[in-house]
């Protein structure tokens, strides 16, 4: 008899006949793209792969115990949003100021001064709440929550073009191949779910970086995201095979345990095998909790309208900011949450009020959702798209990138909302108070969930690693502002 057959009752003679048989109920669950993956050589610091889930103690206290991050992918303009500028209103259709272009450095790649007009928001800014926190009137419902929300009217970086800037705002760097936000929570906290991923990524459209922002890089594949698809089978090959059950499944999974613990034995440097023996675990038990995270039929009909699930055109953000309340009350670490295009080059205006219709009752749904189960103290929601818009008119009424100052918001986690933090120059242009670098926001975001930004690290080569890259920050400062009442 075959030492390696599995003892069921449809003989299996090899390995590889085992896995074309039983690979077709699990081949690409969860993290089916690792396979595809080259790993560097890891210094010391990682954890065991075998246990780098099991969860694990901050470095201090925590303010939040997961992270719901809303990507706005395309960068929204700053100042149709959440950055009111009543002189860049006032100006709007003059050439730049003449104070403006003395103090110099105008990235005229993306500017020609001589062509330049500024153009003034379109939008109406109202006060909401105690707070008298101004947003910008497509999201009405979202300023219903406005003293629960900071807003930091101050972020920066230094990159223009999409796909860098959406590697940095994921990855803390402009280059591929480093681990994401998601990845870097994990390997720092671990995983508080035992049945479900500890990391979901959902979008309504394309990824524009597709997976490679949301992986685990250098770091073990363990710590990558799952991307639940939001059309057909959220996840993709959970059901097993016609007229398997899960004891069979259970003979066929550890006789593949067996196979593949004795390959990685070989092959220690490798952690994809590890990440796919866990995985092959995960899927197993996600059968019986899969389904139920994803039926939303158990939900009450008016919490469905909260988040617009029962019309157009909030439908499907709705769904997404609803699967992420119900993931986070399950212990999944970080959702992260894809909406676009908000890359508005011509008629930014109409853009923005395309997207604003879409997500604006959705997210404030998702707050409102939050609160009312006590889960919105433990769980930090995070908005921001990759950088923001020019103060100045591209093509019919579009605006240019403009990484140089942008808006983002906070909320839940800790934090006190009805405020603003930092501010852009009189027309909306660059950061010039309080300036919030990508850093310091991935900074701000660790400490919040009780993690030093500068102890989180990885040796990879002999060089040290960390989300934040190896600069001084000012997060201690920025968390701070969020924190006071």
């Amino acid at each position: 008899m075959n030492p390696y057959s599995c003892n069921c009752r449809a003989s299996v003679g090899s390995r590889r006949e085992f896995l074309m048989r039983f690979g077709m109920g699990f081949g690409s669950l969860a993290l089916g793209y690792l396979l595809n993956r080259d790993l560097l050589s890891i210094g010391k610091t990682l954890h065991d792969p075998v246990d780098s889930l099991a969860p694990k103690t901050p470095h201090f206290p925590a303010k939040a115990k997961n992270v719901i991050f809303v990507f706005l992918q395309g960068g929204p303009s700053q100042v149709d949003t959440f950055d009111p500028k009543p002189e860049l209103s006032r100006l709007d259709g003059q050439p730049l100021p003449q104070s403006f272009l003395e103090r110099g450095s105008l990235p005229t790649a993306q500017i020609k001064v001589e062509e330049s007009k500024l153009m003034g928001t379109r939008r109406r800014f109202k006060r909401y709440g105690e707070s008298g926190l101004e947003i910008a009137d497509i999201f009405e419902n979202l300023g219903q929550f406005a003293d629960d929300m900071a807003i930091i009217r101050s972020c920066y970086h230094e990159s223009f073009i999409h796909g860098a800037s959406i590697s940095l705002l994921h990855t803390g760097s402009t280059l591929l191949g480093n681990p994401s936000m998601g990845a870097w929570l994990l390997y720092g906290l671990g995983s508080e779910a035992d049945n479900l991923p500890s990391y979901i990524v959902m979008a309504d459209r394309v990824m524009r970086n597709g997976k490679s922002v949301v992986g685990a890089g250098f770091m073990p594949a363990i710590y990558q995201g799952t991307v639940l698809s939001t059309q057909g089978e959220p996840f993709e090959n959970l059901s097993p095979q016609m007229g398997i059950g899960a004891d069979r499944q259970r003979v066929m999974l550890d006789q593949l345990k067996t196979w593949n613990e004795r390959h990685r034995q070989e092959r220690l440097d490798d952690t994809r095998l590890s990440a796919r023996i866990s995985n092959y675990e995960l899927a197993f038990r996600m059968q019986m909790t899969a389904p139920e995270l994803i039926d939303l039929g158990g939900e009450k009909e008016n919490i469905q309208r909260m988040y617009g699930i029962d019309k157009e055109p909030t439908a499907k953000f709705g769904r997404m900011c609803l699967l992420a309340r119900r993931m986070v009350e399950r212990g999944v670490r970080f959702v992260q949450l894809y909406n676009s295009d908000w890359d508005g080059h011509g008629e930014c205006d109409k853009n923005h009020r395309i997207n604003a219709s879409k997500t604006d009752l959705p997210l404030a749904g998702l707050l409102g959702d939050l609160k009312q189960r006590g889960l919105l103290e433990s769980t930090l929601v995070v908005c921001s798209g990759e950088f923001g818009r020019t103060p100045v008119m591209q093509g019919k009424e579009g605006r240019d990138h403009n990484p140089y100052g942008f808006s983002a918001w906070m909320s839940g986690g800790g934090i006190r909302g009805g405020k603003a933090i930092g501010a852009t120059d009189e027309i909306g242009f660059r950061a010039v108070q309080d300036k919030v670098h990508i850093h310091d926001l991935h900074a701000t975001m660790l400490e919040l969930l009780g993690m030093d930004h500068k102890k989180l690290h990885v040796v990879v080569s002999g060089l040290e690693k960390r989300l934040t890259g190896v600069g001084d920050d000012g997060s201690n400062r920025i968390t701070k502002k969020l924190l006071e009442g």
